[in-house]
């Protein structure tokens, strides 16, 4: 009880406005759709479009039907769950790794609690968190007016979906070293069952009215489909969330089976050994910056070079399943004069392949601060090093890591499309989003370097936090009803972006000023504040 007093303590601020900000986006999201889809008919509509161009339903939830509630659920539900995820894996990595790599654990350890009682806190402490969000999205929903069975059956949904990735990242944190690995892995599990329930949801079998879509056999492989099939506000089918609970409750004793066998401050995936002698190109900040930066780059390309080919191979399949109903048939012939759903297409999954290139950035400058905690930076600085030299290293490794991963992502949209034999006059939309997500992605290792030399506390939180909101406004503002002024405060939504006419440049300019604006800023900052070793 103590330890888990500690945790709750300890954490208590952050999961209070983790929880109350995703309670009040439900609320807001609520009104939002009132608001901006009062009409049923308007309702109707929308979700026909959606199934009528499956690829929507890559970046949405599973229609249920037209009813507010139902539509709502579809509109902002695999964000929820996005934001449950990540809560709770980096919950599980934060109290387990990273209490070894800090030698915390060895304290605690040395004491009565022993071992496993440290963990156990970390379980208790997380699935506590997991139901206080799953009870506060049921009060924000019962709040706007909604029903209370299907507020439930969305909460259930959220804690379960929830408690899944704490086993991720509870198992990620037995299997790696480092925290920084350990959430790497963790966010590449939540981002493959993300694209699993879109692509699987896309491809599933629409209704004749469609106002519903079920989904295929792929999405069932995803917690992301587990919660989007309860079905909240019209099936409130519990059975899926019962499958999440197993899941959960697998993933956590194999993660005690696993604390269980290891050594403490070991993984189970051993790190390859190091040379006796360091190469030339860890003489150097830059050399360093890349180095230890290396592994997650690979990870992060991998992940948008698969998103990136399914940008222009996904097509053809979505066309074939889309035009076996009648009713979808005549829906996308209504559409063509609209412009072209592959360029739409493009531009959806760029601003993703974006948003990972964003991630990796962030996580790149936020290693500067793990540095500087862990007191390698200390010793990096007591050399002739410079302070902006050091930070400006990991900036311009975020940086070419950026343009890395975006090339990556064209390049395997451009095979895709050639080996599946399509028109080619789509390359160049690929290019211009692609070029255009790097100016996005851009922006958020420049401002997480900003907050990393004012408020270095702040570095881990802040990071995430903005590249989570700028994606949820790209992505979900324009449903949600909100204004297309503050939708476009998204750098990956105010990124230029291919058009039928040429290039539509956005806010290509005010992206230009900020980033350079805040290179100079944070170089200049950080001469002159003092190297923090503390947590």
């Amino acid at each position: 009880m103590i330890l888990l007093a500690q945790r709750l303590r300890r954490d208590g601020v952050q999961l209070l406005v983790w929880i109350l900000a995703t309670a009040a986006l439900c609320f807001s999201a609520t009104a939002g759709v009132s608001e901006a889809f009062a009409a049923e008919s308007e309702r109707q509509t929308l979700l026909a479009v959606a199934l009528a161009n499956p690829a929507i339903l890559l970046f949405r939830g599973l229609p249920s039907g037209a009813s507010e509630g139902a539509f709502l659920v579809f509109t902002i539900l695999p964000f929820l769950v996005l934001l449950g995820a990540l809560m709770a894996s980096f919950l599980a990595v934060r109290h387990v790794r990273a209490e070894e790599e800090t030698g915390r654990a060895d304290a605690v350890s040395a004491t009565p609690a022993g071992r496993q009682a440290p963990f156990i806190a970390t379980v208790a402490h997380g699935l506590i968190a997991c139901v206080l969000l799953g009870g506060a999205t049921t009060a924000a929903f019962i709040a706007a007016g909604l029903g209370g069975g299907g507020s439930v059956a969305l909460g259930g949904a959220l804690a379960s979906s929830a408690a899944v990735f704490l086993g991720v990242g509870l198992v990620s944190a037995q299997l790696f070293r480092s925290s920084r690995a350990a959430n790497s892995f963790s966010v590449g599990v939540i981002l493959v069952a993300f694209l699993a329930a879109g692509i699987g949801n896309a491809v599933g079998t629409p209704s004749d009215d469609l106002t519903r879509m079920e989904s295929s056999g792929l999405a069932w492989l995803s917690p992301f489909a587990w919660a989007e099939n309860v079905r909240p506000f019209a099936d409130d089918d519990a059975r899926p969330i019962l499958l999440a609970v197993g899941v959960s409750v697998a993933l956590l004793t194999l993660a005690a089976a696993l604390q269980a066998t290891r050594d403490l401050g070991a993984g189970v995936i051993s790190p390859r050994p190091g040379r006796a002698a360091a190469s030339a190109l860890l003489s150097r900040p830059l050399g360093l910056a890349t180095r230890v930066s290396a592994g997650s780059l690979l990870a992060w390309v991998v992940g948008a070079a698969v998103v990136g080919a399914l940008s222009t191979s996904l097509g053809d399949v979505i066309d074939e399943i889309a035009t076996q109903n009648p009713a979808v048939t005549d829906m996308l012939d209504r559409l063509a004069a609209q412009g072209s759903m592959d360029q739409g297409l493009v531009v959806t999954f760029f601003v993703m392949v974006g948003t990972l290139a964003a991630c990796f950035g962030v996580q790149t400058v936020q290693r500067a601060r793990q540095e500087e905690t862990h007191g390698t930076a200390e010793q990096t600085l007591a050399t002739p090093v410079a302070r902006a030299r050091w930070l400006g290293a990991f900036l311009a490794t975020a940086l070419a890591g950026i343009v890395v991963i975006v090339a990556a992502a064209v390049a395997a949209a451009t095979l895709a499309l050639l080996a599946r034999g399509g028109d080619p006059a789509i390359l160049p939309d690929v290019v211009v989003a692609g070029a255009g997500q790097v100016l996005g992605a851009a922006v958020f290792p420049v401002l997480t370097a900003v907050v990393f030399t004012l408020l270095p506390r702040a570095t881990t939180t802040l990071g995430w936090v903005l590249v989570i909101a700028a994606a949820s406004l790209a992505l979900f503002g324009a449903l949600l009803g909100l204004d297309e002024d503050i939708v476009s405060l998204s750098p990956f939504a105010a990124a230029p972006v291919p058009a039928a006419d040429g290039v539509a440049w956005n806010g290509s300019v005010w992206l230009v000023v900020l980033a350079v604006a805040g290179v100079a800023s944070s170089l200049m900052l950080m001469r002159r504040r003092e190297v923090a070793t503390g947590g």
